[in-house]
């Protein structure tokens, strides 16, 4: 693979060449890691790139696929709403910043602007950021990676393994690993799968499996119809352990399904287990360090007199973040009816705290996202419409008229 070259953006008047010498990175993890190293940075940031769709406006860099070399990506840090007349720089604090739209009614490029902006944006704009470093210094960043990317093992297990790779690209012979090598393997795959999950799907298992035996050629298992079954039997068992060790110091995610949360007489460990469904990152987090049930009542009250004053978003933002913990374990244990969740939690239902609560669980910006997607789909769902017939066919064409005039 041939060295790929990037321009970085760092800031106003700060930019930086970056070279990757064995091209781009599958995951977009691998290429942040690999820019921060190089520009040596601090903090959490998120790379936008030039999109052409676009005329070359700054967008998230959401797949390593979208850049070549010679592209330009920008660095851009999270962001108060206090640090927004000050000049951006690139060490910046290192807890996460949440970025949502006031109104879902903004237009693309209006909603783009807000959300993606650099730390100049100024404090008129119609979109709220905060950083609340106690509320996030437990919760999930990312969600499950496009490309899988198989971690480092301990180094006399890489040294293993570069010696099977070696025999199998030289004599096609396959590694049969000792219990310590396979243990190894299989302690080193859970431990980069809970940084995602811990109820994995029988597809991503596939994914990491397939993944494992790509990496390493020689841990194929003959016999086998895909060469990894047996790997992604192993795991399976593997994550089944891991999960009671993290159910014995009290992770939330797992001490959710454990009996005594079950319903009286039901003594399956099986039954009606409470876990991501969709695309939840942060789907039962633990509290922030130092916070009890307790503490976070008190602050949900205080909630509930922060919401009767104006121009208070910053403060609710705030207190929204910090209780984020005891609103997902009310939710996932408890699944209270809308009704009395809304007296408990009025300031959920404000259309910016929407929006920040599923960036929140998801890692996703929803207007931005939504838009971008709109725009991506809206000239086939434009073409599926033009073909309805009848009189509700005649009424989208009409309404389809100013669409199609320049």
């Amino acid at each position: 693979t041939s060295p790929v070259r990037l321009r970085i953006i760092l800031g106003e008047q700060n930019s930086q060449k970056v070279i990757l010498q064995h091209g781009i990175p599958t995951s977009l993890s691998d290429l942040s890691k690999e820019i921060e190293k190089q520009c040596n940075l601090k903090g959490h940031f998120r790379l936008q790139f030039m999109d052409p769709d676009f005329d070359n406006e700054f967008m998230n860099l959401m797949s390593t696929s979208e850049i070549q070399d010679k592209s330009t990506l920008k660095v851009v840090f999270p962001t108060t709403p206090s640090d927004r007349d000050s000049s951006p720089t690139p060490q910046l604090d290192t807890s996460q910043s949440r970025s949502t739209c006031s109104s879902p009614a903004l237009s693309l490029s209006s909603c783009d602007t807000l959300i993606l902006s650099s730390p100049s944006t100024s404090a008129s704009s119609g979109c709220v950021a905060s950083v609340s470093p106690e509320s996030s210094s437990r919760i999930k960043s990312s969600a499950w990676p496009a490309v899988f990317t198989v971690p480092r093992f301990a180094y006399d297990a890489e040294l293993k393994l570069d010696q099977g790779n070696a025999a199998f690209k030289t004599h096609g012979t396959f590694l049969s690993p000792d219990p310590k090598l396979k243990i190894s393997i299989l302690d080193g795959l859970a431990e980069e799968i809970v940084r995602y999950k811990v109820y994995p799907t029988n597809t991503e298992f596939n994914q990491v499996a397939e993944a494992l035996i790509e990496k390493h050629p020689c841990l194929k298992e003959r016999g086998s119809a895909n060469g990894y079954s047996g790997w992604k039997a192993s795991l399976k068992y593997k994550l089944a352990n891991y999960r009671t060790k993290l159910r014995n110091i009290g992770y939330t995610e797992v001490t959710v399904n454990s009996l005594k949360h079950k319903p009286a007489g039901i003594s399956s460990p099986a039954y009606n287990i409470k876990k991501p469904r969709k695309a939840e990152v942060n789907y039962c987090p633990s509290h922030p360090l130092g916070e009890t049930p307790e503490t976070l009542e008190e602050v949900r009250v205080t909630l509930l007199s922060e919401i009767k004053k104006k121009n208070n978003e910053k403060t609710l933002r705030m207190l929204m973040d910090k209780t984020f913990s005891i609103r997902r374990h009310e939710v996932v244990k408890e699944s209270p009816p809308i009704a009395d969740f809304k007296t408990r939690w009025p300031a959920l239902f404000r259309t910016e705290e929407i929006c920040a609560e599923f960036e929140r669980i998801t890692t996703v910006p929803l207007v931005s996202t939504y838009f971008a997607k709109m725009d991506r789909y809206s000239a086939k769902l434009m073409k599926i419409y033009a073909k309805r017939g009848g009189i509700n066919g005649q009424r989208i064409k009409n309404l389809l008229v100013p669409t199609t005039q320049v």
